[in-house]
């Protein structure tokens, strides 16, 4: 017993040794980076002496009982808020479990256990550092954000200086989405302030912009709350916005235009007469505003603004302005290849928001090189807008962001476009267009084709506009996908989330067109087709749409491989030869993964249906238990196999709430489920007999913004809406088998929206099993009700 004790204490103290040679490694790095040399820097070892650090790790023990100790704990005077801490192993093989809860034994198990303590009240740096040399070390680093339960793989393997660390941090994508998260926050708070104080929502944004200007001017900043008057605070307000506008050389007209523009701060009684709420107001932009500007530079934050302070108004979908949210147009640079050399064009230029994100890369490019970064700000960045007060929202984003002289046209695109394009030869061109809310608006696609217009022969159109200039098969959508492909190359078309312009309060299913310019489509070359549906965003109260579980980066990342290398993904892209009468999109010809509809999931569904039978006393039915030869399984078109017919409209019937007499049926409509199907009650003695349809017939939604393409199996006799399809089958079929298509139709919901219903030709072109497999013919009816039996005992 003795002999084992003391080789249990011997190997004890080898281990140990070890892990010290792994800490001076650690200690050498950080020497080497200047963490010693600099008064600023605070690297403390196993505990440290900041009060509010001790007291995070008191209960951050590894083996899940008492005190925490990292190998170091590293801080700054600096950066108060960010703390970096390092745990060392001596085993390279003891880098990180599969699991990530093998906190003892684990350098990364162990740091990330800390980081979480930490988080509480730091942004924490994680640094897992494993191994006995410096040929064999092991290094992971992850960012763990205050008030999160979530870790980020961060950089390299390299320890780098703590303000490299820093600086990464501040330009992460983690640390945009925090700090974005409180700048929404804080837009909805200033919008129901300024609400009150009876500041118009068209005014809201220009009077922020011009309050960011204006800080931009020293002199103002520093005396601003120095007035004693309200009114002359107004006047210096507006004379140094103006002064603002000269200073970076604008055109004299332009500053005219703007000084109009912004010339209401002189004449809103709110801040011409309550100083105490001006002054406030401008600290807190400031603050909140100013310095998440400085930290994340090139984002359209005055578009934010606008969308928050119209949100209720809801005027911008009356001028059919939707704004693009700002991971679409980071996207967009990505799409068409920008770089320092780009000439961009945006001719419906709306707050900039697309000027600004090819700005951020094309800079980011530039590598430092002022010339050039110059040349970028003063000669590549081109817009034209038409409404002139956001015409004065965008030109001021664009001097907010160290842009005075960008080439920003207020005016028509379709009168301006020769000028810019004679004038800058533009090679990539950007737009949202207005929507049409009325049938007398100008199209969409004129937009897009007036902007290939400008572009150099090859240069790349990447727009975003709805779903349905895409898919129209005539009339003058189609005319105008004739004279694209005619002219110009259809390159990719990306289908995108139903949802993207919520938080502009706009819904229109819309998709991303990529095209070349002035270079005919060749025949036989097949445009890429993107199913871009899921962008990882979630619709939140209070905050709109956001990237709540930080899982944009990776879906960008997934769909940006795919479109670059022209990858054919199941459920995801496609490759297509198309024509002008085709649908430009990926969901008219990716295929539903029917080898899903295993036996369980045909189970459930069934269930359900019975259970539908048994709650409302209809289980008299009838269906086959013999087992059937299955067939060829090759995918045929629906109506191949059944008969489609459509329903009646609810102006041709009479729907009561309950059933009067014994010849009323119920009247389906669309809906999410059996239940919900109900409308209502009709009377079949007022009806054509060919509208009424037995029990046990398949119906499909096909509309309903969130109810189309759900089939079901009817449980009672029927009379369906206009919203509502009947499939008859061509050929005897048993109950089993039409349980089983419901499913497989409903398995194609993917594929439609409400900008793209599954109506007429596209519901008979749905590509379905020919024949269903060898489960759906058991005994599978027998097997539910016995389980049922059991429960009831």
């Amino acid at each position: 017993m003795n002999y084992q004790f003391k080789l249990c204490k011997f190997e004890k103290i080898c281990w140990v040794a070890n892990e010290r040679k792994t800490e001076n490694i650690v200690r050498k790095f950080l020497t080497e980076n200047g963490y010693f040399d600099d008064e600023s820097i605070i690297v403390e070892e196993q505990k440290s002496d900041f009060a509010l650090i001790d007291k995070l790790l008191s209960n951050a023990s590894k083996k899940g009982t008492g005190k925490g100790y990292p190998e170091f704990i590293i801080r700054s005077k600096e950066y108060s808020d960010f703390v970096v801490i390092v745990e060392c192993k001596a085993d390279s093989k003891k880098h990180q479990s599969t699991n990530f809860d093998k906190y003892s034994d684990f350098a990364v198990d162990g740091v990330l256990l800390y980081a979480s303590f930490l988080a509480k009240e730091f942004d924490v740096l994680a640094i897992a550092v494993s191994g006995e040399s410096e040929t064999e070390l092991r290094v992971s680093q992850y960012l763990y954000l205050k008030n999160t339960h979530k870790s980020h793989k961060f950089l390299g393997n390299e320890i780098l200086p703590l303000k490299d660390y820093y600086d990464a941090f501040l330009q992460s994508d983690m640390k945009f989405n925090q700090d974005y998260l409180k700048l929404l926050e804080y837009t909805k708070e200033l919008n129901d302030l300024l609400h009150t104080k009876k500041i118009k929502e068209a005014q809201r944004s220009l009077l922020i912009s011009g309050i960011l200007i204006a800080l931009q001017n020293t002199a103002f900043k520093n005396s601003f709350s120095a007035h004693k008057k309200p009114e002359q605070l107004a006047k210096n307000l507006l004379s140094t916005i103006v002064d603002e506008f000269t200073n970076v050389n604008l055109p004299a007209d332009k500053v005219n235009n703007l000084k109009q523009a912004y010339s209401f701060i002189l004449t809103n009684t709110t801040i011409t007469t309550d100083k105490d709420f001006f002054v406030e107001l401008i600290k807190s932009i400031e603050t909140n505003v100013n310095n998440f500007m400085k930290t994340h530079k090139y984002f359209d934050t005055l578009g934010q603004f606008y969308i928050e302070f119209l949100r209720y108004a809801n005027s911008d979908k009356g001028l059919g302005i939707v704004l693009t949210p700002p991971h679409i147009t980071d996207l967009f640079s990505e799409l068409a290849g920008v770089n320092q050399d780009s000439i961009i064009l945006d001719n419906c230029m709306g707050t900039g928001g697309f000027l600004i994100s090819a700005m951020k890369t094309m800079i980011k490019q530039a590598k430092g090189n002022q010339t050039k970064i110059d040349s970028i700000k003063k000669t590549q960045l081109i817009g034209i807008e038409y409404q002139d007060d956001i015409y004065a929202l965008g030109i001021s984003n664009m001097i907010i962001h160290g842009d005075g002289k960008t080439n920003v046209y207020l005016g028509d695109c379709f009168e301006e476009i020769l000028k810019v394009k004679e004038a800058f030869k533009p090679n990539v061109g950007f737009l949202n267009p207005p929507y049409k809310s009325k049938k007398s608006d100008i199209e969409e696609l004129d937009f897009v084709l007036n902007n290939l217009n400008a572009l150099e022969k090859g240069g790349k159109c990447v727009a975003i506009i709805p779903l349905s200039c895409a898919i129209a098969t005539k009339g003058d959508v189609f005319v105008r996908k004739q004279q694209i492909l005619e002219n110009h190359t259809l390159e990719a078309v990306m289908s995108m989330p139903e949802d993207i312009f919520h938080n502009s309060k706009v819904g229109v299913t819309t998709c991303i067109m990529v095209i070349s310019a002035h270079i005919p489509h060749p025949k036989g070359k097949k445009t890429w087709l993107g199913y871009w549906r899921e962008d990882g965003f979630v619709k939140t109260k209070g905050k709109g749409r956001i990237d709540l579980n930080d899982t944009w980066y990776s879906i960008k990342e997934n769909w940006l491989n795919t479109y670059i290398n022209r990858e054919s993904v199941e459920k995801l892209s496609v490759t297509k030869e198309l024509k002008a009468n085709d649908e430009w999109c990926a969901e008219s010809y990716l295929n539903a993964q029917y080898e899903s509809i295993d036996y369980e999931v045909f189970k459930r569904n069934t269930q359900k249906y019975l259970a539908y039978r048994l709650l409302n006393d209809l289980l008299d039915i009838k269906f086959e238990t013999k087992q059937k030869i299955v067939a060829n399984n090759k995918l045929v078109k629906l109506d191949s196999i059944f008969y489609v017919h459509n329903g009646l409209a609810s102006s041709q019937v009479e729907v009561k709430d309950e059933p009067e007499t014994d010849t009323d049926v119920r009247y389906i409509r669309p809906s999410q489920s059996y239940a919900g199907s109900i409308a209502g009650y009709v009377d079949t003695m007022q009806i054509d007999g060919k509208h009424i349809y037995p029990d046990n017939t398949i119906y499909v939604s096909t509309d309903g913004q969130g109810s189309h393409t759900y089939s079901y199996v009817s449980s009672f006799e029927f009379v369906p809406n206009s919203n509502v399809s009947v499939l008859i089958p061509k050929n005897e079929m048993t109950l089993q088998e039409k349980l089983y298509y419901s499913i497989c139709i409903t398995a194609n919901r993917f594929k439609f929206s409400y900008g793209r219903k599954p109506k007429g030709d596209r519901l008979k072109d749905i590509l379905i099993p020919s024949s269903p497999p060898g489960f759906v013919y058991k005994e599978i009816f027998d097997e539910i009700f016995d389980s049922w039996k059991k429960v009831v005992k």
